[in-house]
């Protein structure tokens, strides 16, 4: 099982990679580029706060 810290970094990550590619969709009118920079981006955002919730289960 991963950690916390690995889960918010993976995150991390995952959204930053996710804007990156929403962006370049944007850029070139690829709506599937842009589709997958969001879902991306959505899948670090729970990656973000499966690694808060397992802090959080810690203290």
């Amino acid at each position: 099982m991963s950690g916390s810290k690995e889960d918010k970094a993976k995150g991390t990550a995952n959204k930053a990679a996710g804007k990156v590619k929403e962006a370049v969709g944007k850029a070139t009118g690829s709506e599937k580029t842009e589709a997958k920079g969001k879902a991306q981006q959505a899948k670090g955002d729970v990656q973000k706060g499966k690694g808060e919730l397992k802090e959080g289960l810690k203290k």
